[in-house]
């Protein structure tokens, strides 16, 4: 493993010979995000806390739903880790899932994956005390039916224990093919430059 460490203390200090070191690392780092989001994912497998199934078991009926559906692969992984905020965002779950997956989602999706909360509440909100009608406030923007459809089809149908399960190995490919692949981010620009050429077809 390389020792070398940078020179600076703060940033402001840091050089172009700083960064020649420091760039590698992190585009590394940057590419086993897959890999630290499954591991992330499995965290959701423990007490399902009363629900008929824990939130693990709720991804992957989710995302097995919609995979069953020929949903295309984007809006698989948004079925697939909706909840992952979970265990980390107790109060704005749906937040977090968002901000994780916002570089690689059209607009469409991370709205959905944004917003998907507020339009399952209905299903619930009435008995616990809050307004399952919240939701009305977002009906005229232009992704709220497509949202709509994710939670009825979707996150409302994977709570059955008896419901077809795909294991994550299923969706693993196609994990690493999304993060893989940012549409667009504050550092998309780095990350294309350091990227190897595409082939041209018919050459090794």
């Amino acid at each position: 493993m390389n020792s070398r460490t940078a020179r600076f203390t703060r940033i402001q200090d840091s050089s172009k010979e700083d960064w020649a070191l420091l760039l590698p690392h992190d585009i590394a780092l940057a590419k086993q995000l897959a890999s630290r989001v499954i591991d992330h994912l499995k965290l959701l497998d423990g007490d399902a806390g009363g629900y008929p199934v824990n939130r693990y078991i709720h991804s992957l009926q989710a995302a097995t739903l919609a995979l069953k559906d020929g949903r295309d692969e984007e809006y698989v992984v948004c079925a697939l880790l909706h909840d992952i905020g979970d265990s980390l965002g107790s109060y704005n779950h749906a937040d977090i899932a968002a901000a994780m997956l916002s570089p690689f989602l059209s607009e469409a999706n991370l709205w959905m994956v944004q917003n998907h909360a507020i339009l399952q509440g209905f299903n619930f909100f009435h008995h616990i005390g809050m307004d399952r009608n919240m939701r009305d406030a977002l009906k005229d923007h232009p992704h709220y039916a497509r949202t709509e459809e994710f939670v009825a089809l979707y996150d409302n149908e994977a709570f059955d224990p008896a419901r077809e399960t795909l294991p994550l190995s299923q969706f693993e490919p196609m994990l690493h093919r999304f993060f893989a692949a940012p549409k667009h981010s504050l550092y998309k620009s780095v990350i294309d430059s350091a990227a190897p050429p595409t082939p041209t077809p018919g050459t090794p």
